[in-house]
């Protein structure tokens, strides 16, 4: 899974700042684009004059290599012609009229290459076609797009599905963008939009199709495991790749892991892969659908028991059924919860499902929780929103973990922490028809 974006700058991330470095333009689009709706390739033409050198066809590829850097790049355009004065002794490399003016312009390191290689220090100017194929998709839509108006946008790629997320002002202009990012990017065939926020119950959202074919089920490949989905119908994050790894590399092999809210098996599948006991749930029965397919695509359906519950019942049903057994065992459990819209309102779940113990050493459950935050103190934010549903404070006895920006102030966290006993083993009493907790403390020998 790739994220990509098309501006007019390029970004250069240091350890202290990112900086924008403009990039001169080699391309001026002709006035008459501007505005287009209905994208017309051929009107993108034009011929621009940039300087070359010739070199003899001997020496040709030594030189090539010597200039690389002082060379033209552009999609789709060779380095590399005939002579124009038709001989078959020599070619012209095409250089980069922004790096190279004059032979004076070459560094010390391409002058004596050249003099090495006998080439002579002159250069001829040629007439370069170009058209639209030639064009970075930048270009293209700077030139569409109204002047002034912010041209930058982002798309995730998931398969062969580039999944935009375009602005208001963008809407005018959706289809020539979807042409242009599918023919911009090989293997995108088709381009969609978003057209509302993500449903928290289903996480799934509207899209409509700008571009390409309308066959929404991606094949996508993440931390060397393959997963198949219809994209229009289950949540899929690539950007989440990187925190899929770090929580499955936590778990070891003959541990137990339950994913409330597994998805497709960005989770549970790696972690059966690597010899866990899963149980993995979800309430979209897409989800469940294709989280039971890409069981028995990555061949550990024997490891991973799905089931289609809501989360609550996943926790106080076959949660509640394992743990006993499990308190008692050594294998390290774990509890997924990646729904970070909601998922700490489930915490309240873990409240009191099992009848008090008299073991002192139990082997409690690590959960993994996640949460969005929009808080100055994203950190201190999850952690007192955790405490106030499981009803136990978790100051200082927990880790919080950054996942990442997902919009501008608002941050993806992951809370981690051990299940105290106080919470498991707590008393549970009916009060005026509503549940009401109260944590009874368990002796601990303090």
């Amino acid at each position: 899974a790739v994220h990509q974006s098309f501006c007019s700058a390029k970004l250069v991330h240091s350890d202290s700042a990112i900086k924008i470095i403009m990039e001169p333009k080699l391309y001026q689009p002709p006035p008459e684009v501007r505005g287009m709706t209905s994208l017309n390739k051929d009107a993108f033409t034009q011929t621009i004059t940039v300087p070359a050198i010739r070199v003899p066809i001997g020496v040709l590829n030594k030189v090539a290599k010597s200039l690389k850097k002082s060379t033209i790049q552009r999609p789709g355009v060779q380095r590399v012609v005939q002579d124009k004065e038709g001989s078959g002794d020599f070619r012209l490399i095409l250089l980069d009229p922004h790096r190279v003016s004059s032979v004076s312009s070459f560094s010390e390191a391409e002058t004596e290459a050249l003099r090495s290689f006998s080439v002579a220090e002159e250069l001829q100017d040629f007439e370069l076609k170009l058209t639209y194929d030639n064009l970075k998709s930048e270009e293209v839509l700077e030139a569409v797009l109204p002047q002034g108006q912010d041209v930058t946008s982002g798309f995730s790629r998931v398969g062969h599905i580039a999944h935009m997320n375009l602005r208001d002002h963008q809407l005018p202009y959706k289809n020539l963008i979807g042409q242009v990012i599918m023919d911009k990017n090989p293997g995108v065939t088709c381009v969609v939009n978003k057209t509302n926020i993500i449903d928290s119950t289903y996480r799934n959202f509207k899209m409509e199709l700008l571009a390409g074919e309308e066959n929404m089920v991606a094949k996508v490949k993440e931390n060397g495991v393959t997963y198949e989905f219809d994209f229009s119908r289950v949540y899929w994050n690539p950007r989440l790749s990187t925190e899929h790894q770090r929580v499955v590399q936590l778990v070891k092999r003959g541990d137990t892991v339950f994913d409330v809210f597994a998805g497709v098996g960005p989770f549970a599948i790696p972690a059966a892969r690597l010899g866990a006991n899963v149980l993995a749930n979800d309430l979209n029965p897409e989800s469940y659908k294709w989280l039971q397919h890409n069981c028995k695509l990555n061949k550990v359906e024997r490891k991973v028991r799905t089931f289609n519950l809501d989360g609550r019942a996943f926790i106080r049903g076959p949660f509640k059924q394992e743990l006993h057994s499990l308190l008692q065992g050594e294998a390290g459990v774990h509890v997924v919860m990646n729904l970070p819209a909601l998922a700490l309102e489930f915490l309240d779940a873990f409240r009191g499902l099992l009848q008090p113990e008299t073991t002192c050493e139990l082997n409690l459950p690590t959960v993994h929780c996640y949460a969005f935050s929009k808080e100055e103190d994203p950190e201190a934010d999850v952690v007192e929103r955790a405490s106030c549903s499981l009803g136990f404070p978790l100051e200082n006895k927990c880790s919080v973990h950054f996942v990442r920006n997902v919009a501008p102030n608002k941050d993806m966290m992951c809370v981690r922490f051990t299940i105290p006993k106080e919470v498991l083993f707590c008393s549970y009493e009916e009060n005026t028809g509503e549940n009401d907790f109260k944590l009874m403390h368990i002796n601990t020998g303090r």
